[in-house]
């Protein structure tokens, strides 16, 4: 197993990462000299609540593993834990029902002794570097889900990402995580606070010889409703990916199935195999948008075949 590159402190100001040689885990120094496929990091991550970055992580996740593919994740909001959570309920359903699903791996970040490395070091950045030691060498993807907030872990795991996955409402309230604008909503003032962490992740890991952060953005929980400001939200979007260089993709529209399966950790996709033979309109529709949105992630060899 490969070790992460833990040694040397890199401080964090409020929105500053330094010392980009001791933040990267994966430098490509590794790959080169073991011959080990480097797994594709993939991290959900905004700084707001009620987007739906943990739906859109399980949804991925399931979706990838029912492809065939092996999948880790981690769930960085330590105290939330939804993807965690949804994992735990899924192996828990699991073993009551007797079904043999598919499912993800989920890795906690290791404890640590604050004693146990070196003075000047930041404690997260170890548990996230061990944690990644752990889960990377046997999966072909790992998936991150980051909190709705601004923390050091979240910073971490934006300059891992490979894709980078950043659901959006379809508002000009959320909008205002990637740019200021004006009060025409024409105008862009200029970018957000996030939007200026991803360009710092972004320089870590050109300053470190990785590939360029494939960054989409998801117009997530659309409605069917408002058709001006959809269209306002689609040109504003499209106007600001050439500006800071992100994709827009479609995700998710406002459907319960995406919710009501959590207690049991279950997913659309596994619907078929669990007693519900014939699938509702809404169901199939959802099921639709979630091949569209493995789609257009682009991931490397993926293709949505469900």
């Amino acid at each position: 197993m490969r070790e992460a590159q833990n040694q040397g402190s890199c401080d964090i100001g409020t929105r500053t990462l330094a010392a980009p040689s001791q933040i990267i885990y994966r430098k490509p120094l590794i790959k080169h000299e073991l011959g080990i496929q480097m797994a594709h990091i993939i991290v959900v991550g905004n700084e707001k609540g009620g987007a739906g970055k943990s739906t859109v992580s399980m949804h991925v996740a399931s979706a990838l593993v029912w492809l065939g593919y092996k999948v880790g994740t981690l769930d960085l909001d330590l105290r939330q834990r939804s993807l965690g959570r949804y994992i735990d309920n899924r192996r828990a359903w699991l073993k009551q029902s007797g079904e043999d699903l598919p499912t993800p791996t989920s890795v906690d970040l290791p404890h640590i002794d604050p004693k146990d490395i070196p003075e000047g070091d930041n404690l997260f950045d170890h548990r996230l570097s061990r944690a990644m030691a752990l889960v990377e060498p046997e999966n072909d993807f790992v998936l991150i889900d980051c909190p709705g907030s601004h923390t050091r872990l979240a910073q971490l795991a934006h300059a891992l990402a490979d894709t980078l996955i950043t659901p959006l409402n379809d508002s000009f309230i959320d909008f205002d995580l990637l740019a200021r604008i004006g009060p025409d909503s024409e105008k862009i003032l200029g970018p957000s606070v996030y939007s200026e962490m991803v360009w710092q992740a972004r320089q870590l890991r050109q300053a470190e010889g990785q590939a360029p952060i494939d960054w989409v953005v998801l117009r997530n929980r659309v409605g069917s409703q408002q058709m001006i400001n959809k269209r306002k939200m689609e040109k504003a979007l499209n106007h600001l990916s050439k500006r800071i260089g992100f994709r827009v993709a479609p995700g998710f529209h406002e459907r319960v199935i995406f919710r009501e399966l959590f207690p049991k950790g279950l997913t659309l996709l596994d619907l078929k195999k669990v007693s519900v033979k014939q699938l509702s309109i809404s169901n199939i529709a959802a099921r639709q948008e979630l091949r569209e949105l493995i789609k257009s992630l682009n991931l490397p060899g993926v293709t949505a075949r469900f």
